[in-house]
């Protein structure tokens, strides 16, 4: 730990400070080993935080956690404008797919947790967050690597249907645990089945209004762009504050604005550097967010529960590859690229705290999960969309 003297002095300049070191790593790491930027942002997050380096000191408020909930929800515009809902029409058996992948997920996290003796709720909520794939990680990826084809496109909407999954799986547990314990019918729908729906309803108004206004102002594409990230920025604000789901309300919203024919350039992909900042301290925030003490206690089980839900979404979507129209061998890369979890996990359980749980307390393996799968996790979706022969450059540029 830090002396109180030096303390003092760092402070004020933790953050920026980490954000330079975290920066400097991520371009060294791609640079010399070809890693992922965004696993190097985690890492130094990690190190940095208040039971390690100290450096960060400790993690908490509303401002820190409303700055990455605007990080990720830029993030999940981006990603919801880049799904193609027609597709599912005319593949159906994507869908099937990610709820076998999904779903499967579930089960055997919940049956491992389980079996290691957590806890009922713990369990049901490690099982929830493992449905999910972070598409923080996996778009970061897939934008640096410029990486286009099958397996990418397919990537990217089993990450976000995974995330609408894992959400309305993660509030229902939520839900029950409000139920459980205060008793009340009211306050366990309304923090569940109230707020996925709330929260997908401000994202499609939204995605409603926002192409109107810029039909009728007839704004250019970068002027369209700034639009979208005043509206993700006005979103995020307002469900943060009235404690619904920013994450499912971005979501959304970027889904409804692509069916409203609305272009985003791929000049704009990432908010350019406004996203580039952005990203970059929502890795390092999640990884600061981390105990090495957790991550300790939990490692084994977390290793089983990475073990099994990669084993199952590589056997779900492999499975069902041939009737979705692509190769065993994609299907199976495909899989592999669904690793990445950490970001939205933390952010998940970072909206559970107005409600005084201590979900985050009972919950160790959770840190060790998170850390492994931040590191490793989009080294594997790297590596499997060059495998997949869909990245022009082998590696990020």
């Amino acid at each position: 730990m830090i002396p109180d003297y030096l303390s003092s002095m760092i402070v004020p300049l933790a953050w920026p400070l980490a954000l330079l070191v975290a920066w400097l790593a991520g371009e060294a790491g791609q640079r010399w080993l070809a890693l992922p930027r965004v696993s190097s942002y985690g890492l130094v997050g990690f190190l940095m935080a208040e039971h390690q380096v100290g450096i960060l000191g400790k993690i908490g408020g509303d401002l820190l956690s409303l700055v990455a909930d605007v990080a990720f929800g830029l993030i999940l515009f981006e990603l919801g404008y880049r799904i193609n809902l027609r597709w599912l029409r005319s593949n159906p058996w994507l869908g099937v797919s990610s709820l076998a992948e999904s779903f499967g997920s579930f089960v055997v996290v919940f049956v491992l947790a389980q079996g290691f003796g957590l806890a009922l709720v713990p369990s049901l909520l490690l099982a929830a967050l493992a449905m999910s794939t972070s598409p923080a990680s996996v778009l970061r990826v897939v934008n640096d690597l410029r990486a286009s084809g099958q397996v990418t496109e397919r990537v990217l909407h089993l990450s976000a249907f995974n995330c609408v999954l894992a959400v309305v799986a993660f509030k229902a547990v939520v839900g029950y645990w409000v139920l459980a314990t205060a008793g009340s019918i009211f306050h366990a729908l309304w923090n569940s089945l109230a707020v996925v729906v709330v929260s997908a309803g401000l994202g499609v108004m939204f995605g409603v209004m926002v192409p109107a206004l810029l039909r009728l102002t007839r704004t250019g594409t970068r002027d369209a762009t700034v639009l979208f990230a005043l509206a993700v920025l006005l979103l995020v604000v307002l469900t943060h504050g009235l404690r619904f789901s920013p994450l499912l309300a971005t979501l959304a919203f970027g889904l409804v604005s692509r069916h409203r024919r609305v272009v985003f350039s791929q000049a704009q992909r990432n908010f350019g550097t406004l996203g580039n900042l952005l990203t970059l301290f929502l890795f390092v925030f999640a990884g600061a967010t981390l105990d090495w003490r957790d991550a300790v206690a939990g490692f084994w089980l977390a290793m089983a529960l990475v073990a099994g839900r990669l084993a199952v979404k590589v056997t779900a979507v492999a499975m069902f590859a041939r009737l979705a129209g692509l190769s065993w061998r994609k299907g199976v890369l495909t899989g592999f690229a669904l690793t990445p979890l950490s970001v939205f996990a933390i952010l998940l359980l970072e909206q559970t705290k107005h409600l005084g749980v201590g979900l985050v307390d009972d919950l160790a393996p959770l840190a060790a999960l998170v850390l492994l799968l931040d590191l490793i996790g989009p080294i594997v979706t790297q590596r499997a969309l060059i495998w997949a022969g869909e990245a022009p450059f082998g590696k990020e540029s």
